[in-house]
């Protein structure tokens, strides 16, 4: 499975050590926020909130250098629209790996 790193930011940062950690303090200010409403309104089974929240986690998926887990995203959130759920412990699985990486850092 693909796993969370520092890849993309890197680039975008053209080296910048500021604005590495910049980036990476919103994220881990962010992120787990974001998660926790996604699981609230699946769990209320508001489904076209969690797709909102779904569209916002795939950018902070895609800044953390998951290609496939930025696709992945797109492909839940359109099974959220249409009110299914097959990719959900595929895409948690996802999020905390992310969660336990900006942990990590």
């Amino acid at each position: 499975m693909e796993q969370p790193n520092l890849e993309y930011i890197k680039e975008i940062a053209g080296g910048d050590p500021s604005f590495i950690d910049k980036l990476l303090e919103v994220v881990k200010n962010e992120l787990p926020g974001e998660i926790e409403l996604y699981k609230k309104n699946f769990n209320d089974s508001a489904f076209a909130k969690a797709a909102e929240n779904v569209h916002k986690l795939k950018h902070k998926l895609g800044i953390l250098g998951l290609s496939q887990g930025y696709e992945l995203a797109i492909e839940y959130e359109d099974e959220l629209k249409n009110g299914k759920y097959t990719l959900k412990n595929k895409f948690e699985s996802l999020l905390d790996s992310c969660i336990r990486f900006i942990n990590d850092l």
